[in-house]
């Protein structure tokens, strides 16, 4: 199960908070705020993390 964690207004913006965490252990996943065949580099995207793995996100960002 994933939640919301954050939100991108751009696809490069997106894949750097997915690469950031992925980089530190946590698994994640980038999917566009309206439909899937909306996926362009200008749409918004919702970055998720595994239920219950909210936390080690945070301290993800703590460390910036």
């Amino acid at each position: 199960m994933w939640v919301d964690y954050k939100k991108a207004n751009n696809l490069i913006s997106a894949e750097m908070w997915k690469n950031l965490f992925e980089g530190e252990g946590l698994p994640s996943k980038i999917l566009p705020v309206k439909n899937i065949l909306d996926w362009s580099e200008n749409s918004q995207f919702r970055i998720l993390v595994p239920k219950g793995r909210e936390h080690v996100a945070d301290e993800i960002l703590r460390k910036l």
